[in-house]
C-alpha cells in the first residue's frame, strides 16, 4: 500500500511536515483499523481531545478526527495501522505559549503481516516526560530503546530510581501470577488496550507496585499496544518467563472479541 499523509483531509507538504520534526510540540494516538473499524475507538478519541486540552489550551472535535481517518483509509486495505497527530504546524518555537490553532495530520502504515515473537526486555532507568501524555517527544525513550536494542535485546522497559517497572517505550507491561493480571504501579501512559483488557477482566485486574527483584516470582509478562494487542515477554534481563502460560491465550482472545467501533 502507499503511505498516506494529510492535514486536515489535504495532502500534507514538507513544510508542514518540518514544522513538526523541528518544533516537536504534539501529541498523537495509534489505532489499528480493521474494515473501518477500531478497538477502543472511543477512548483513542477521549485521549486525542483531553491531550489537546493539556497541550494547546484549545477543543478538538472527535466527530472531525472520524471523518478524516475514514478518508485517510477509504481505499487502504483491510487492515491498516493509523496514527492520528495533533499539532499546530503554524506555531513558532520563539512563541510557543502564543495560542494554538491545532491541525490533524493523518498517516498510514501496513500492518505487520507476521506474528511478531515474545519480546526480551532490558530494564533501564527512565521516565518519560509527561509519562500520562501520549506526546510526540520521543527523543528520550528512543534513546533507551536504541541502546537495549544494542545490547542485543528487543525493547527496553523503564525503571524509576527505585527499580520499581513502569511501562516499555510503547507498551504497557503486565505480570501474571496465575490467573490474576497486575499491572505495575507507576507514572505511565495507561494505553487503550491496556484499559480495554482492564473492562473485560474486571476483578481479575489489578494495579500495585512491581520491581526488578520480583520478576523472578512472576508466572508470565505480557506487553500490549494497540498495534499487536498482547504479546508475551520472554525474558527482563536475565530473569525468563513462560510464553505459553494459558493466560496469555486467554487474554489474547478476550481482546480479539472486544467488538470494534465503526470510525
Amino acid at each position: 500500500m502507499t503511505p498516506v499523509a494529510q492535514l486536515n483531509g489535504a495532502p500534507a507538504n514538507l513544510d508542514q511536515i518540518t514544522a513538526l520534526a523541528l518544533i516537536n510540540y504534539g501529541h498523537y494516538t495509534t489505532m489499528r483499523v480493521q474494515e473501518m473499524r477500531v478497538r477502543g475507538l472511543s477512548l483513542h478519541l477521549d485521549r486525542l481531545v483531553q491531550d489537546c486540552r493539556r497541550l494547546f489550551d484549545a477543543q478538538l472535535d472527535p466527530d472531525l478526527v472520524r471523518r478524516l481517518v475514514r478518508q485517510a483509509v477509504a481505499e487502504a486495505p483491510r487492515s491498516v495501522v493509523v496514527r492520528v497527530t495533533v499539532f499546530d504546524p503554524d506555531l513558532p518555537l520563539a512563541q510557543i505559549g502564543a495560542d494554538a490553532l491545532p491541525h490533524l495530520l493523518v498517516t498510514t502504515r501496513p500492518v505487520p503481516h507476521t506474528v511478531p515473537p515474545a519480546l526480551r526486555l532490558q530494564s533501564r532507568r527512565y521516565c518519560r516526560e509527561q509519562p500520562t501524555v501520549k506526546h510526540v517527544g520521543l527523543f528520550g525513550s528512543s534513546r533507551q530503546r536504541r541502546l537495549a536494542q544494542r545490547n542485543g535485546f528487543d525493547d527496553v522497559l523503564f525503571t524509576d530510581a527505585g527499580t520499581t517497572i513502569s511501562e516499555a517505550a510503547t507498551s504497557n507491561i503486565g505480570f501474571l501470577t496465575g490467573d490474576r493480571l497486575v499491572w505495575s504501579q507507576a507514572p505511565c501512559l495507561a494505553g487503550v488496550t491496556m484499559r480495554l483488557i482492564n473492562q473485560v477482566l474486571g476483578g481479575q485486574a489489578s494495579t500495585a507496585p512491581v520491581t526488578v527483584s520480583e520478576l523472578a516470582g512472576m508466572d508470565a509478562v505480557v506487553a500490549t499496544s494497540a498495534v499487536v494487542g498482547v504479546r508475551p515477554v520472554a525474558a527482563i534481563d536475565d530473569v525468563r518467563f513462560l510464553t505459553d502460560h494459558p493466560m496469555i491465550d486467554t487474554l489474547a482472545k478476550r481482546y480479539t472479541e472486544i467488538t470494534p467501533e465503526l470510525v
